[in-house]
């Protein structure tokens, strides 16, 4: 007479019945209906799903490109001093292909874009680390948002350019002074975006953290950073892009080198093609630096960040 199983059999790992053990191996036709097949059949439907979606955007990109080129070449076919997409394309082609050179007067567009973006990456990763590292302090501790935010508050809506004669006469170096510029442009969309991710964290996880005691810096590693991070994400995209912008401004300023340089430069000669071609430039580079923050975004935290 078989008795029933006791009451914790049901925690013990299943055994692997004789039926499972002798089955035969499956043909082509059984595969299919099996995990490998299943797996398979989910894969394709979402790969062809995601092609369609992508030929559609690009579709429409193109649609809106074109609508675009159209209405430039309207409105400038009766200018003899405004340059068409024609002419600009044919001007930014000349400076692709040879966007290295260096002279005594002249370089390059490449060498100007280097040195535009050398100090957009300088100021942008100084005030990444100074305005997460603020953030976190204010979103952590009372105290620290209230002796900090007033300053913020006065100091963000500081023009850029404001302060680039103070600190060109403090440092008496423009190539410096510029790099000061774009930290402090660049610090403030970080630094307040951190510290409003450090302060919704729920209070369920901050419960936790008191009960088990944590050490501040478990207490940061496990909880404040993680937390944060979408909001991080998000202040590191503005700034950046608020950076790549201000560069050209700055720039034309200080007026030695960098795309900015290259754009007053050009109008200054009266070289119209070569503004709108530096004009296309700035764009594409400023979508491409978008475009790697946001995939980053969505590799570190994919389900809260969304471009």
């Amino acid at each position: 007479m078989s008795t029933a199983p006791p009451a914790g059999a049901g925690i013990a790992a299943p055994e692997t019945s004789t039926t499972d053990i002798e089955s035969p191996a499956p043909t082509v036709g059984v595969e299919a209906s099996g995990p490998r097949g299943r797996a398979t059949a989910d894969w394709l439907p979402a790969l062809g799903s995601r092609l369609i979606g992508v030929s559609v955007t690009t579709f429409w990109a193109l649609v809106g490109l074109a609508v675009f080129v159209a209405l430039w070449q309207l409105a400038t076919r009766n200018s003899a001093t405004v340059p068409g997409p024609l002419d600009s394309a044919r001007t930014l082609g000349d400076l692709l292909s040879r966007p290295f050179f260096n002279t005594t007067n002249d370089k390059g567009i490449g060498l100007h874009l280097y040195i535009s973006l050398r100090r957009v990456f300088m100021g942008f990763g100084l005030a990444a680390l100074v305005g997460i590292t603020l953030g976190l302090a204010m979103g952590a501790a009372r105290p620290v948002w209230s002796a900090l935010n007033p300053l913020v508050q006065v100091l963000r809506p500081v023009s850029p350019l404001a302060w680039f004669p103070i600190w060109l006469y403090i440092i008496q170096e423009p190539s410096q002074s510029a790099i000061i510029v774009i930290f402090i442009t660049t610090l403030w969309p970080t630094l307040i975006n951190t510290a409003a991710g450090a302060v919704a964290i729920p209070h369920d996880q901050r419960n936790v953290a008191l009960v088990f005691k944590f050490r501040p810096l478990a207490y940061l590693w496990h909880v404040l950073i993680p937390n944060a991070l979408p909001s991080i994400i998000t202040g590191l995209r503005l700034s950046m892009g608020i950076g790549w912008m201000v560069i050209v401004a700055v720039e034309m300023l200080q007026g030695n080198s960098g795309v900015g340089y290259f754009v007053w430069n050009s109008y200054n000669a009266l070289e119209l093609d070569k503004v709108v071609a530096a004009i296309v430039l700035i764009g594409v580079v400023g979508l491409v630096l978008d475009t790697v923050l946001l995939r980053l975004a969505r590799w570190v935290t994919p389900e809260e960040v969304h471009g």
